[in-house]
């Protein structure tokens, strides 16, 4: 007999069956002694659309809302069909006798399979591969422990509690909205709130009136001072600041003392995905979407790092003696690094990082024993595996310590304060390829008492700045510290809030929009209050430990649905559509709207009836100008298709596609009549000596 292991999409399958010995391959799996490998292509199941509950909700109207179906039905989607009958089909073979859920180690993954079996209404055994890196020995090893699929099920309701009131809130929420207002108004438990954070801080910046301030700094003998006074160094009164000035300019300054502390900086724990996303962004610009990309694919195609998909930042106590091998692993690309610290065999000094209670479904995100060849990563995966790397080394290094040296002068009953830091022990500070504290000069040798004439003392007028618009990271912050969504969820979120134009990228920096202010208006009060979603996050959480009722959970949901909905067409607000334009619509007469899409800009009519749009640009070409090196627009002519640059006015004919041979094409025909023997000039080497003239 056989066991079917269940994949989430066919990369980690081929691993997968690589490990276990499945070497016969098949179109949807692959086959072994003892295994079969199949793969989802993430979801292949989904919740049902209410157009299939009922063919009248194929029209958006108001009045239908809210839609709450008595019990969510569950429907095959089209795209992926294929796949899902696949895996029918395998799950009917005989010798089959039980699945192994080998789907990503979370609440989605957990959703992904479990969706899949309960359509095909699997009865047989079920067990579950729960791992943290997808190397050899992990996958090995987990299959050695597999857990069964009963300790996982309440993960399961936990993530259909949150698939079915994403879908009853924001489903019926978004339709109430956009027919009321007859505009795409898209909100949901998530991204309406953190379009709240955003647009809060927008507002503390349009509100921000910015004062005027002085401040005094003054030499004091090898020292430059700054005033002080109840720790405010700065002066609201220009008056009051030349008077300080003029008081003090060379008069006696006298050392009223000199504090001296000792302080440390612990080691920082590793990343967890959100910590990570938000270092990426302050580092290298990486949004959050990007980050997540790039991590995937270091774990996933090669092997280098942990599961990333984790709300956690610390180790558990069974992971000590692994640290030797996971620096063994990474030893080609950091030896000067990784030389001392194995010499120390491997002894990991921040103890604090080993704390199995604070370790959920994953561990931190750490470099795996996977042998490191730094030549096979890209710019942006070495950038990324080098900060999670160089936090990792941190651990087995002793603390930055530190001593702050503080002299306070009195200076005819004014205070003037200098600062310096010595640094005693850099610690790990030397793998974070950060220097500590700058070390001035000066204090060391003064003492108590020791009197100078002050000089140069000088005034600075200055303003109040304004808060800064929301950074990615700081938007990540804002969500982790409310609560919204979770690290495998907050980047899509980003993402949405950016494709419904309700915010904008500038230079690194989220503004909002003429929409957004709009929407965050006509959206219901408890939908954009973070609180709501912190609850349903903790709610979930409950549920995924067995300490919630998840049919209690969704009984809120759909009262709270049936409220927010009626909450909104009982509103007397108005909207008006941030993107009209002047044209009208040569089908239906309505205004045309303006989009910005990946494409360029398009104009869309505002009925929701009528489906004409057309392109407001026209479209670029990859064909390049030959004076300008501009890429040339694209038109559709009399005479056919044709390539003009806006810039140069230079015009140039399309080639028939038909006749054509592209670059790829015309390699294939090389390998294809390119012989290995050399009998003179064969047909690949006059493919080849064209192809050389076409470049």
């Amino acid at each position: 007999m056989k066991s079917l292991v269940l994949a989430e999409k066919p990369s980690v399958a081929r691993e997968l069956a690589r490990v276990l010995g499945c070497n016969q391959k098949h179109k949807s799996y692959m086959e072994g002694n003892q295994y079969i490998v199949t793969w989802a292509l993430g979801h292949l199941i989904e919740l049902k659309m209410p157009e299939h509950y009922d063919t009248k909700y194929k029209t958006w109207n108001l009045e239908d809302l809210p839609i709450i179906p008595q019990k969510m039905g569950l429907m095959v989607m089209k795209q992926t069909n294929h796949q899902f009958r696949a895996i029918e089909a395998l799950a009917k073979r005989k010798d089959i006798n039980e699945c192994i859920i080998a789907t990503d180690a979370g609440r989605e993954g957990e959703l992904v399979a479990r969706w899949i079996l309960e359509k095909i209404r699997w009865n047989k055994p079920l067990k579950r591969l729960w791992i943290s890196s997808q190397t050899d020995k992990a996958i090995k090893d987990g299959f050695k422990q597999l857990k069964p699929g009963k300790q996982f099920e309440n993960l399961y309701h936990s993530a259909v509690c949150r698939a079915e009131a994403d879908w009853l809130i924001g489903l019926n929420v978004t339709r109430a909205l956009t027919t009321k207002y007859k505009d795409p108004l898209s909100a949901g438990r998530v991204q309406t709130p953190t379009l709240a954070l955003v647009l809060e801080r927008e507002q503390q910046i349009q509100s921000f009136v910015p004062k005027e301030f002085w401040t005094i700094r003054a030499d004091i003998g090898p020292l430059s001072t700054d005033w002080e006074r109840d720790n405010e160094k700065r002066i609201f009164d220009k008056a009051k600041a030349e008077a300080i000035q003029s008081k003090v300019n060379g008069k006696k300054a006298v050392l009223d003392k000199i504090d001296r502390k000792k302080k440390s900086e612990p080691q920082p724990l590793p990343y967890d995905l959100t910590e990570l996303q938000r270092d990426a962004n302050k580092r290298f610009g990486f949004s959050a979407k990007k980050t997540s990309s790039v991590l995937q694919r270091l774990y996933e195609q090669y092997k280098l790092v942990t599961y990333p998909r984790t709300d956690s930042r610390y180790l558990t106590t069974d992971m000590m003696n692994t640290m030797t091998d996971r620096l063994h692993g990474m030893a080609s690309g950091y030896k000067e690094e990784v030389r001392p610290l194995l010499a120390n065999k491997g002894i990991v000094l921040a103890k604090r990082v080993f704390n199995n209670e604070k370790v959920t479904d994953h561990h931190a995100i750490i470099p795996t024993e996977q042998r490191l060849n730094l030549s096979e990563l890209d710019s942006d995966e070495k950038k990324l595996y080098d900060i999670i790397a160089r936090r990792f080394l941190a651990l087995f290094l002793p603390a930055y310590e530190f001593e702050t040296i503080q002299a306070t002068f009195k200076v005819e009953g004014e205070t003037f304060i200098a600062k310096e830091t010595n640094v005693i022990e850099l610690g790990f500070k030397k793998v974070l390829g950060r220097e500590g504290a700058e070390q001035l000069t000066g204090l060391q040798k003064l003492a108590q008492g020791h009197s100078f004439v002050v000089k140069d003392c000088s005034i600075s007028q200055k303003w109040t700045e304004p808060p800064q618009r929301y950074s990615e990271a700081d938007v990540l912050s804002q969500m982790e510290k409310f609560g919204l969504g979770t690290p495998a969820t907050r980047a899509e979120i980003i993402e949405r809030l950016v494709e419904t134009e309700v915010v904008e990228r500038q230079n690194g920096r989220f503004h909002s929009t003429k929409k957004g202010k709009q929407l965050i208006d006509l959206v219901n009060d408890e939908l954009k209050s973070p609180e709501l979603t912190a609850k349903w996050e903790q709610e979930l959480e409950k549920i995924s430990k067995g300490k919630a009722d998840p049919k209690a959970f969704l009984q809120k949901i759909r009262r709270q649905t049936e409220q927010l909905v009626s909450e909104i067409k009982k509103s007397e607000k108005s909207y008006r559509a941030h993107n009209l334009t002047g044209s009208r619509c040569p089908e239906c007469n309505e205004f045309l709207k303006e989009r910005n899409t990946k494409e360029g800009k398009i104009l869309v009519c505002s009925s929701p009836e009528c489906s004409f749009r057309k392109r407001k640009d026209p479209k670029l070409s990859n064909r390049r100008c030959p004076q300008c090196h501009k890429k040339m627009e694209i038109h559709n002519g009399k005479a056919g298709a044709y390539f003009q640059c806006r810039r140069c006015n230079v015009v140039e004919k399309a080639e028939d596609k038909k006749k054509a041979v592209n670059k790829k094409e015309a390699q294939k025909l090389v390998q294809k009549y390119t012989q290995k023997e050399d009998f003179g000039t064969s047909l690949g080497d006059l493919l080849k000596q064209a192809l050389n003239n076409q470049e």
